[in-house]
């Protein structure tokens, strides 16, 4: 069965197809949530150093801009099995209902990667203890974050969630029977599951590139787009997984391939935005 494209017609059952004014506006909702993310990520980005660990980040913090980063990076690859299951419970519901629907899809979608977001903050907490302690280890995690990105997508748990998430008919079809009770939502974040599964290694490598690290988060986001969307994905994520194992093997004589395992200037602005770029104080009080 073929990948979904965007703005491919989906095989539905008679009178289950959306208009194409509707379909569009099911687009135009993805697209719009995605474009803001990335608009709050990149302005965020602008205010915080770049810097091992989590930044001075408090859990409830680090996990809403997580979320507004997933966002920005998934929305894009997600919209196509999202605006599908619209379509194929489009007889159910019209108009704002599909609207509503698609949100609670999406909001199931993202809780998934919340829940990998906790994971994500422990981590970068015991990475920040470990390069304070001692910078020179910023190497070797480097490098263990590239060889673990670089296996994974080489591994079975990669090529199972990364052929759900390019072929979602047959398991769309089995969400169908679930219960009417939040139904979108569970929808939403089973799929989650799945690509998180598909991409946790293509995340890992943030953590030398630096979690917001906006080009590096855009590199990723196309790669993620790539491989579930575009018909050599498969292939695409055998090229990178060697190129993550080429990276890990430079990794510990290349200090340029670890930015976000280097601490940060002691002029760089604080999370809170209260010291200019030279390290000037700002405004007196």
């Amino acid at each position: 069965m073929p990948h979904i494209r965007p703005g491919a017609a989906a095989p539905a059952r008679p009178g289950v197809l959306l208009p194409r004014r509707e379909l569009a506006a099911g687009w135009t909702l993805m697209v719009l949530i995605a474009v803001l993310a990335w608009a709050v990520t990149v302005g965020q980005s602008r205010r915080m150093p770049m810097e091992p660990g989590t930044m001075g980040m408090a859990p409830p913090l680090f996990l809403a801009l997580w979320v507004v980063m997933m966002a920005a990076m998934m929305l894009p690859s997600v919209a196509p099995v999202a605006i599908t299951w619209v379509r194929a419970i489009g007889r159910h519901s019209a108009g704002p209902a599909r609207v509503l629907r698609t949100t609670a899809f999406v909001t199931g979608y993202l809780l998934a990667w919340t829940a990998f977001g906790l994971l994500v903050y422990g981590v970068l907490a015991v990475t920040g203890r470990l390069v304070g302690g001692s910078p020179a280890a910023a190497r070797w995690i480097g490098a263990g974050a590239f060889l673990l990105a670089g296996l994974q997508q080489f591994g079975p748990l990669k090529r199972i969630c990364l052929r759900h998430c390019r072929n979602p008919m047959f398991q769309l079809a089995r969400y169908a029977r679930y219960r009417r009770w939040a139904k979108d939502l569970r929808v939403g974040a089973h799929h989650g599951l799945y690509c998180v599964g598909c991409c946790w290694g293509l995340m890992a490598v943030l953590i030398p590139l630096g979690v917001m690290n906006v080009a590096a988060m855009a590199a990723v986001a196309a790669v993620i787009f790539l491989e579930k969307l575009w018909w050599r994905g498969p292939w695409l994520a055998r090229a990178v997984g060697v190129a993550f194992l080429v990276l890990a093997v430079l990794a510990p004589f290349q200090d340029w391939l670890l930015p976000g395992l280097q601490e940060a200037p002691m002029g760089d602005m604080d999370p809170m935005g209260d010291m200019g770029p030279m390290g000037d104080p700002g405004p007196a009080r």
